[in-house]
């Protein structure tokens, strides 16, 4: 997040897009709630399904699903042609901006509408409403980058802060919301192919150099490759060993069928996790991982705040913290890693990434720091770019819709999206251990709208068949208007009715993120 959670309660406006976040990330919904209800704030909700924060909303915008280039660039249309932008700003903040404004000009309401389905008078008011606010916050999640154009949604989120002024300043920003627990974190400390900690660039030369001669090895210069690409890369015998932490592509990848036959052709699985996961019971090897209660060190929050988490019970049996397991296997290998501590390692990460040198175990103990934060007296960072982008002049870009990778067709006529609800974690490989929140939620439910399911012969808690072109499942639906016609929603929690055998590997071709929220599919009675 550019900004901090507390802000948003105090906003005039927010612009929440791709985001159910009262079921995803209910301290935030309650916030949100909170301020259009005690503070009068502006709420602006896009989303193709009717989730709870439309109860909140001055205003929906039901978007087809993958379509949001063209609803932010018809807003971002009127807000230039009826100029309501912060024109000051643009000009000495910004570049790009005549490129930008020349794609949008075709972007008009109506013609969005089109693309969208949104009303073009409702896009001419949540235009209004978010220029005219004196400070707006967007808050975006996965419904926007789980796309093949999820690089071009971000960009265009960006777009339009920009274009009005809200990045910099208190109570703005552009804040995606993190889905798991410590995310930012492992951003932060370089678990992505193309970074160091703190986002130092790998083929940057004095990068590099630093790390070689802190670590005492000589370090590739080539980007490594992301989690999908390594999957099809281990399908076609490229990649011979994977070492699995903490996470279960066995649910959530995308085209499981695919995924599972990658898993089967290694030579080597492991697996570093709490619990026996679907991909540790695939593993070869399965390391126990202390959990975070049976540990020390420190989680990054999504709006950027390192704080101290401390070791409360002991771990059971064999399982070591992670920092452990993989300090004692790297000497196996031939290169000691001589941490005594959690402490230690962060001193490492003081020394070596500038945007977490002051964050200390000392200055932590009490209350988390948020980064940049340059040295040991710096308060932290409330809010970036507040005089100037890391940059130098943000960048404004032309950017044009791009339809889905997959959309309907006669065989395949409805559009399926995917989420979480509210009672179950990702994966749901701790939550439905949980007798209380298997009581409240069961199984997975398909969401079909009234009129699709009376055409389909499909009544309430009736077993249904989804297939798409890469695989089927089967679960009860839930005849709902929360999602509109031609389109159905399903969760990826369950294995039962892993909704993941269905959707689309193709990826962004930037961020290499699958497209998880729109896939062609059809449903009949099973």
């Amino acid at each position: 997040m550019t900004n901090s959670i507390e802000e948003i309660e105090f906003t005039d406006a927010i612009f929440a897009i791709g985001t159910n976040t009262t079921e995803n990330h209910p301290v935030i919904g309650a916030k949100i709630k909170r301020a259009v209800r005690q503070r009068g704030a502006k709420l602006i909700v896009a989303d193709p399904r009717e989730i709870n924060l439309v109860k909140y909303a001055t205003i929906w915008l039901r978007q087809k699903p993958g379509t949001d280039v063209a609803l932010l660039n018809g807003m971002m249309n009127v807000i230039i042609s009826e100029g309501l932008y912060d024109r000051q700003y643009v000009e000495t903040r910004t570049e790009g901006f005549e490129a930008m404004k020349k794609v949008v000009e075709k972007y008009t309401p109506e013609y969005a509408s089109n693309i969208t389905g949104v009303p073009a008078d409702d896009i001419v008011t949540a235009a209004r409403l978010y220029a005219e606010a004196e400070a707006a916050s967007i808050l975006y999640t996965m419904g926007i980058t789980q796309h093949t154009t999820g690089v071009d949604n971000v960009k265009s989120i960006a777009n339009l802060a920009m274009l009005c002024g809200n990045v910099g300043i208190e109570g703005g920003g552009v804040n995606p919301l993190r889905g798991q627990n410590n995310v930012q974190g492992a951003c932060d400390m370089g678990a992505l192919p193309v970074v160091f900690t703190g986002y130092q660039p790998v083929g940057s030369d004095e990068a590099r150099a630093k790390f070689e001669k802190a670590w005492g090895v000589t370090l590739p210069s080539k980007p490594g490759i992301t989690i999908v690409e390594t999957l099809n890369a281990a399908h076609e015998g490229k990649v011979k060993a994977l070492y699995v932490m903490g996470e279960n592509p066995m649910l959530s990848d995308p085209d499981l069928n695919h995924a599972k036959e990658a898993l089967r052709r290694l030579d080597l699985l492991i697996v570093q996790d709490i619990l026996l996961s679907e991909t540790a019971q695939l593993a070869h090897v399965v390391l126990p991982a202390a959990c975070f209660a049976e540990k020390d060190g420190t989680f990054s929050n999504t709006e950027r705040r390192v704080q101290m988490v401390r070791k409360a019970v002991e771990a059971p049996g064999q399982a070591k913290a992670d920092w452990k397991i993989i300090s004692e296997l790297s000497a196996k290998m031939g290169y000691p890693m001589d941490y005594a501590t959690s402490e230690d390692i962060m001193k490492e990460i003081n020394s070596l990434t500038p945007s977490y040198a002051g964050i200390t175990y000392d200055r932590i103990e009490k209350m988390g720091i948020q980064w940049p934060c340059p040295n040991s007296t710096h308060p932290g960072t409330k809010f970036l770019h507040k005089d100037r982008f890391s940059r130098g002049l943000g960048l404004l870009s032309a950017i044009e819709y791009i339809p889905p990778a997959e959309v309907p067709d006669a065989e395949y006529p409805f559009v399926m999206t995917t989420g979480r609800v509210l009672y179950h974690y990702h994966t749901a490989t701790m939550s439905r251990l949980s007798p209380g929140i298997m009581e409240r939620c069961p199984e997975s439910l398909v969401e079909i709208n009234p009129k699709d399911a009376e055409k389909l012969g499909v009544s309430a808690g009736q077993f249904v068949k989804v297939s798409s072109r890469r695989g089927e499942v089967q679960a009860k639906s839930e005849v709902t208007t929360r999602v509109s016609e031609g389109t159905i929603f399903m969760n990826f929690h369950f294995k039962e009715a892993a909704v993941n055998l269905l959707t689309n590997p193709a990826l962004d071709p930037i961020a290499k993120i699958p497209e998880y929220k729109v896939c062609a599919v059809k449903v009949e009675a099973a």
